[in-house]
């Protein structure tokens, strides 16, 4: 991770945008799900005045971006009970809870529907945990082959990798250690756009930053990172803070 060596506020046209100074080349601008936080990595060799001017320059772009967010179809806090739609892997599903005495399980059931088994007075927290440990299992089911395969064609190395439930970011790469972290919540998102995050995060192995270097690396390995990133970003959104 590139260390931030300041930090500012801008309020440019009724908007607030966060500025982080690091030691890096170029400029980027990011406007994030789900509520349109504007974000700006700087050069820390660049003055805040011509960051401002920057950021006046793509004002335009960011409220479309802003507006293309707003507009993006969102689920409402689950509750974990029959009736509800979750996501696996890109397609959505209808909840089914059944109540027994055997061992609470979730599975996939005709393709169709998510079937949680819970026992009698099993909470809406206990629900939400049982569903989050499947994610979890099944994600990694997915994640393990593909980071092998990957790493093979890149031929990189890893140490290890994880899955947590991050609140700003799909993945992570620690360069030194080649440690990834991987978003709980890319267990609802297209196998497509989970590798784009597992290529992403090991050419980052490779590359620590996100220059030319990196960015011609993606065009190499996943020539349509581009569209498997639109795809990724313009999937449902959940009400709580789940962006890159």
């Amino acid at each position: 991770m590139v260390k931030t060596t300041r930090s500012i506020t801008l309020n440019i046209d009724e908007t607030a945008v966060a500025v982080d100074f690091k030691p890096i080349k170029n400029i980027h601008l990011t406007v994030y799900p789900p509520d349109g936080r504007v974000h700006v990595s700087a050069p820390d060799t660049m003055d805040d005045e011509s960051v401002k001017l920057f950021v006046i320059s793509r004002i335009g772009w960011i409220h479309a971006k802003q507006r293309e967010i707003s507009e993006q179809p969102r689920q409402s806090d689950r509750e974990y009970v029959s009736g509800e739609d979750h996501y696996f892997l890109g397609a959505r599903y209808r909840l089914l809870v059944e109540t027994h005495c055997m061992p609470p399980h979730v599975a996939v059931k005709n393709k169709q529907f998510i079937l949680m088994t819970v026992k009698p007075g099993t909470t809406k927290a206990q629900r939400q945990t049982l569903m989050n440990d499947w994610y979890r299992a099944e994600l990694a089911k997915v994640l393990g082959p593909m980071i092998e395969q990957w790493t093979t064609t890149m031929n990189t190395t890893y140490y290890d990798w994880q899955i947590q439930d991050m609140q700003t970011r799909w993945g992570s790469c620690n360069y030194r250690t080649k440690r990834l972290l991987f978003n709980l919540q890319l267990a609802k998102k297209p196998r497509t756009c989970i590798e784009y995050v597992v290529v992403h995060e090991l050419i980052h192995t490779k590359v620590r930053l996100h220059n030319d270097t990196f960015w011609a690396l993606m065009d190499r390995y996943l020539p349509d990172w581009r569209t498997r990133k639109d795809r990724l970003d313009s999937e449902p959104l959940l009400v709580k803070n789940l962006d890159k």
